[in-house]
């Protein structure tokens, strides 16, 4: 590798340099660089490749850093945090345009994406402010007690280490370098490594200097973040097989995914993997709401479906209605849509033709009919059209392959005989990001249909859409296998601190060496458990 002497610049112009505990340095192991999806042109500058030993590096680095950071008090990480944000903002026209030209996202998106990303790290100061993520209970000692005195014991909630974030391909802001498993790591104590994704780096290099310079602002270790440029597999396996490395964050494919996770299990010290993998995101319309407006509602799920040209984890592309009229009403309602549409862009050209290969399951399937496909664009180099295929239960239950996620804008109609059926398909399918409803509110089988929706699914929605994941308190963006490969946590919302905090319980510890959140005087203000009653005491 190359180090550079200097040290990280707030310039908006790009390097191609990974940062290094905000050291510039340049990858010695091939190179990578943006394309525009919309014009097939290759973006300067090209960014070159780390390898091992910087992986090493960067690791030792978060380890030294770790030391210090975890202890620091929470308005010092809720400012650090505050001042991550402030730096974003500032980078205005400069992100706006890269994330454009890298990715072909619309500037509504691009914007709202950049708010949300800044947003959630402003929400994560507000949670070390509020201070819940402690989990501070205190049993107070019971000295009298018969036949044995209870000891005082106190639990909190400490950092777990260095944690390493994955940037995701589909959101280049809100899931990437300063998304929310970067966020929720550094609010919860964490230093954090992220492996950038190759198909938005200068995207991640704009961010990654933001974060930079907010550890140098408030005067944090150099450790607490590095942003890697690196080769596929070798990098993401080095990372998170270091033994610095306690947790990994990441969002992508099931292969990717379990990949990580049988990585992090083989090493001598297993760790906690939250990778987000896989969901399809079922639909389930039942006939009263059906019989409402079938029209409108296959209108409204086309649109879902193409947000995003479908690259979006929680596109429900799957959807089952009751046979007779009006499924058929909401079937030609959402072929019509469709046909009004255009191809759009996808991200990536591997992003696209694993999406040629997972629609042409439908499309060369003998049971499933292909009812409507959006046209071309030859104004867009890599891009899709919106395509929808129908089939029945019968079909749809026997072939496992039309329960696999196809990442894009490609969406099935399965008809079933009555609600009863719907309930029978959704026991039997993989666990999902959401399962969604559709009901007049008082018919039969609801119930049943939610029973079984929330033994598969991180989030159930009635009458509306999954795509859009609000990040607030209740949200949680997470589910059963293989939607992530731990469903006991969240990406989305404040839940998702939790994932990089463990418990510690405090035996008769002498007062002035208990963690703040313990102390008799309460100095940080926040409510605590005392003796089983919640009370900010």
């Amino acid at each position: 590798m190359t180090v550079q002497t200097a040290t990280v610049s707030t310039s908006t112009d790009l390097t191609g340099f990974s940062l290094i505990g905000g050291v510039p340095v340049t990858g010695t192991h091939g190179e990578v660089a943006g394309v525009n999806p919309v014009t097939g042109e290759t973006l300067a500058p090209g960014y070159g490749l780390v390898g091992v030993d910087e992986v090493d590096r960067a690791a030792e680095l978060a380890w030294t850093a770790f030391a210090t950071y975890r202890k620091t008090a929470p308005e010092a990480r809720a400012a650090f945090l505050e001042t991550i944000a402030d730096n974003i903002a500032g980078l205005g026209q400069a992100l706006t345009d890269r994330v454009i030209a890298e990715t072909g996202l619309p500037l509504p998106r691009v914007l709202g994406e950049t708010g949300r990303t800044v947003g959630q790290l402003r929400l994560f100061a507000a949670v070390l402010r509020e201070g819940n993520h402690h989990g501070a209970r205190i049993d107070p000692a019971q000295t009298d007690r018969a036949p044995l005195p209870r000891p005082d014991i106190r639990l909190t909630s400490i950092a777990l280490g260095p944690v390493a974030v994955f940037g995701a391909s589909n959101f280049p802001l809100a899931f990437s370098v300063a998304g929310g498993d970067t966020a929720s790591a550094l609010a919860a104590g964490c230093p954090v490594i992220v492996k950038a994704h190759s198909a938005h780096p200068g995207t991640s290099e704009l961010i990654g200097r933001a974060i930079s310079d907010a550890v140098a602002t408030h005067d944090l270790p150099a450790g607490v973040f590095s942003l890697l440029f690196g080769g596929g597999a070798s990098v993401g396996a080095a990372l998170v097989s270091h033994p610095r490395i306690k947790a990994v964050g990441f969002t992508g494919s099931r292969s990717g995914g379990l990949a990580l996770v049988a990585a992090a299990a083989a090493r001598p010290e297993p760790i906690p993997v939250y990778a987000e993998m896989s969901s399809i995101n079922p639909v389930f319309v039942l006939p009263g709401a059906l019989a409402q407006g079938a029209a409108a509602l296959g209108e409204q799920w086309v649109a879902s479906v193409a947000t995003g040209t479908g690259q979006l984890c929680t596109s429900p592309g799957l959807v089952f209605l009751p046979q007779g009229p009006d499924g058929e009403a909401f079937t030609a309602a959402a072929a019509a849509a469709i046909e009004k549409l255009v191809a759009t862009p996808m991200l990536t050209g591997g992003i696209r033709d694993a999406f040629d290969r997972g629609a042409a399951v439908f499309r060369d399937h003998a049971g499933v009919e292909n009812v409507a496909v959006a046209r071309a664009n030859p104004d867009v180099a890599i891009g899709a059209a919106p395509q929808l295929y129908a089939t029945d239960a019968a079909t749809f239950v026997a072939d496992p392959a039309l329960q696999e996620e196809v990442f894009g804008p490609a969406s099935l109609v399965v008809t079933v005989r009555d609600t009863a059926e719907m309930a029978r398909i959704l026991a039997g399918l993989e666990g999902q990001l959401t399962v969604t409803l559709h009901t007049d509110g008082a018919e039969n089988g609801a119930a049943e249909l939610l029973d079984e929706a929330e033994l598969r699914a991180g989030r159930v929605l009635f009458n509306g859409w999954p795509t859009g994941v609000e990040v607030v308190s209740a949200m949680v963006h997470g589910g059963p296998f293989p939607a992530t490969s731990n469903a006991q946590g969240t990406s989305v919302g404040t839940l998702a601190i939790d994932r990089f905090l463990r418990p510690v319980s405090y035996q008769n510890v002498p007062a002035a060496l208990l963690p703040a959140a313990l102390r008799d005087d309460n100095p940080l203000g926040i409510f605590r458990q005392h003796d089983g009653q919640l009370a900010r005491d």
